[in-house]
């Protein structure tokens, strides 16, 4: 894969360049950030060697795959500018930070036949696929209700500046929430058939009252599961060590699961045993990347379609939270 880094406004896109780095099947053919602060900081974290040669330039090369790190409200048009130009994709998320962006992101892969993967990492985490496994089993029996937390912290001293600029974000739901929306479809095989509520607001970003950092809503699967979900910027500045921090409880028929990120365990609550279980998975895990060259090789398009998919539910609730706060 000859790989063209576009953008480096986001921690998580450190994370995929080293992964590139390290692989024998990745060539970084070259990175690209307009931005000079963005820029010399990932020359001293990451050692980059920038080009100066233009975006379009780069395009019209032999690169076949684009990786986008760029500002949230920058990357739907840098994503549809390289399917036009017939590029495959790897992005952090948010993909995009509106509908009809993802409209036409959509039909470039369809009619182009071109991929995109998106670094939704908490599905390939042990602790997920070993919940995944316990689900898709039926030793529980169906889903019927699911809670997920995902609260992450403002960290005003190093959150990107960037965040707060009009039209830049997003919003917190389609920041955040993606990650929830992909493992709740993920391990449960249904889709979101409907939004009953969403909410944003201000509660802790003090200098900009205007920027929602709050977020909750509630919604049901199309097999009747019910779902609830906060992911609020709310926590303290070290949230990422809080077992709240994406932490999912998943109620079924004959019991019920927990897991979070910062514990490789499932624990099982099942009827009739008294005694919580750990389970874990002890299989092997693939990753985005892996995910994505398998899928370009094979030309199938269960990766992107399910990138598409997370994205629009999450757009979604964005939007119909945004319609509340404007009331």
């Amino acid at each position: 894969m000859k790989l063209l880094f576009y953008g480096f406004r986001h921690g998580h896109i450190n994370g995929l360049y080293k992964l590139a780095c390290g692989s024998d099947n990745i060539e970084i053919a070259g990175c690209i950030e307009p931005d000079n602060d963005a820029r010399a900081k990932a020359e001293r974290e990451l050692g980059c060697r920038f080009s100066d040669l233009p975006y379009d330039s780069w395009l019209d090369s032999d690169i076949d795959t684009v990786a986008i790190g760029c500002a949230y409200g920058d990357r739907g048009e840098a994503i549809i500018r390289a399917l036009r130009a017939g590029k495959h994709i790897i992005a952090d998320k948010p993909i995009c930070t509106s509908l009809q962006q993802l409209e036409t992101i959509s039909a470039l892969c369809r009619e182009k036949n071109l991929k995109i993967a998106c670094m939704l990492d908490l599905r390939y985490l042990p602790q997920t696929l070993a919940a995944y496994d316990l689900l898709t089993s039926g030793r529980l029996g169906q889903v019927r209700n699911i809670a997920f937390n995902g609260q992450h912290c403002i960290d005003y001293p190093n959150r990107p500046k960037w965040y707060f600029e009009p039209g830049k974000h997003g919003g917190t739901i389609n920041d955040l929430a993606i990650h929830g929306v992909d493992l709740v479809r993920m391990l449960t095989g249904s889709e979101f058939a409907h939004i009953d509520a969403a909410r944003v607001w201000n509660g802790y970003a003090a200098y900009h009252p205007d920027f929602r950092d709050c977020a909750t809503f509630m919604a049901r699967l199309d097999n009747g599961a019910g779902v609830l979900a906060d992911v609020s910027y709310s926590a303290p500045s070290y949230a990422f060590t809080l077992p709240s921090y994406w932490e999912f409880r998943v109620w079924c028929e004959r019991g019920m699961l927990s897991f979070n990120y910062k514990d490789e365990h499932v624990t099982m609550y099942e009827e009739g045993n008294p005694s919580p279980q750990k389970l874990t998975y002890s299989g092997t895990i693939a990753g985005y990347m892996d995910e994505l060259a398998t899928e370009i090789k094979n030309n199938t398009c269960t990766v992107t379609e399910n990138v598409l998919k997370s994205t629009q539910t999450a757009l979604m609730i964005q939007q119909q939270a945004d319609r509340e706060w404007q009331k």
